[in-house]
């Protein structure tokens, strides 16, 4: 902030300097929206704030976001155990996917139905995190509680209007 901007909210009276900072804050609060909704590592990153990215990473966002501008309809992501597949796939992903489509369905297979269990669980309080909560409209139905299949509150009209 220049020396000129710092003088000037210096002489603005306590209720306007509220405001001023308020809509300072709300400004940056619609810039990283927009960030996380267009790019799938960004979504991430903002969930995830201990995340480390590496270039195999941003491979995946990449294929990621293409799914989500519906530019591939088909990826099998084949790597080494222990690079953040799962993670990414099983449970950041659709969280991001039904934050952009509320009505989008979303099956999730594993080699047991447990796994399967377990990262809809994942994405489920993912879902309900209030950093999640600050970034999307999305929000469950509140007597989908199972682990396994949960459904969201917005209708299509909706969401297209929030997003």
């Amino acid at each position: 902030m220049s020396l000129d901007n710092e003088k000037i909210i210096q002489q603005l009276t306590p209720i306007e300097k509220k405001k001023y900072y308020k809509s300072k804050r709300n400004l940056a609060a619609e810039r990283v929206r927009k960030l996380v909704n267009k790019d799938f590592l960004e979504f991430v990153k903002y969930m995830w704030p201990e995340f480390i990215e590496g270039r195999h990473h941003r491979f995946m966002a990449d294929m990621f976001n293409d799914i989500a501008n519906d530019k591939v309809d088909r990826l099998i992501i084949n790597m080494p155990p222990r690079h953040t597949k799962s993670e990414f796939a099983s449970y950041f992903l659709p969280a991001w996917m039904v934050a952009k489509n509320p009505k989008l369905k979303i099956i999730q297979t594993t080699h047991t139905a447990d796994l399967a269990i377990d990262f809809g669980r994942k994405v489920k309080h993912l879902l309900d995190d209030p950093l999640y909560s600050e970034l999307f409209a999305t929000r469950l139905m509140e007597d989908s509680q199972a682990a396994g299949k949960w459904k969201t509150t917005l209708s299509n009209r909706q969401w297209k209007q929030d997003i």
